[in-house]
């Protein structure tokens, strides 16, 4: 029987083509894969780096949207593997009921989770500490992406998959994180007691600086116990996870997953 498709969610900062590994990857074990940019995005590194006002400005809500309108496009649903905030529009698909399962790897923080550690507020601040970044496209500097991405490879790899992959990123939805506890209607709210949808796993990195293993595991307990929710920790692990050297390991769990589930 053909395996089923997976739809790949790229977070903050880091370009839909981040993704082509794993994309050969699953491709190689049966799976079809699309890895779909989001609204503004350019096709490539170079062309979203020079072209960030067409970026600038997209919400939780319109990116999950345009997602599910692709979603909706294929004969039955997908796997979604997102990391970071695209973990985020994973969890959202999932709860919405047009996902066969997801993928959550060092997620932001769903509306509900309150937990706040240091090291978030510090790697988001490049961000959160401007509030006229609301509308625009903000880059990192490599000391920034070196704190919150990088922290766990060594420098020169980390210059490395700064140059490789960044991208600016929207303001907009690292506002609409930070403001979920005091917004009843805020985009980052997950439908938790969806008891239909299909099997969840949320990840952590040990040493990840932006989404640190509390948040993932505080997210996992606001779910419906009668659906399969799983959390996992990757020992001695940044945010880069899913673009470092090491990458293969978190690929290689994530099919383990799919499989032990029959997906």
């Amino acid at each position: 029987m053909a395996k089923k498709t997976i739809v790949f969610v790229h977070g903050l900062w880091i370009h839909a083509s981040s993704w082509q590994p794993w994309m050969q990857f699953f491709n190689e074990h049966g799976y079809d894969a699309l890895n779909p940019a989001w609204p503004g995005d350019s096709e490539t590194v170079a062309a979203s780096r020079a072209n960030p006002k067409a970026i600038a400005n997209r919400g939780v809500t319109e990116v999950a949207d345009s997602y599910a309108k692709i979603i909706a496009t294929l004969s039955e649903p997908p796997i979604v593997i997102g990391h970071s905030f695209g973990g985020l529009i994973t969890e959202v698909i999932l709860g919405r009921g047009i996902a066969a399962a997801g993928i959550a790897i060092d997620p932001a923080p769903i509306k509900g989770v309150w937990q706040l550690p240091f090291s978030s507020l510090k790697a988001s601040f490049p961000v959160l500490g401007n509030p006229f970044n609301l509308k625009k496209a903000v880059s990192l500097t490599f000391d920034q992406f070196r704190y919150g991405f990088a922290n766990a490879v060594p420098l020169g790899e980390a210059k490395e998959l700064y140059d490789k992959w960044t991208i600016p990123a929207p303001g907009r939805p690292l506002f609409q994180a930070a403001t979920a506890t005091f917004n009843p209607n805020s985009e980052t709210k997950v439908n938790t007691k969806n008891a239909t949808r299909g099997p969840l796993l949320i990840t952590g990195g040990e040493k990840d600086h932006i989404a640190p293993p509390i948040l993932g595991k505080a997210s996992a307990k606001k779910y419906n116990s009668s659906v399969i929710t799983e959390f996992k920790l990757f020992e001695g692990r940044g945010h880069s996870l899913i673009v470092d050297r090491g990458w293969k390991e978190i690929a290689e769990y994530s099919l383990a997953w799919l499989n032990k589930h029959g997906l």
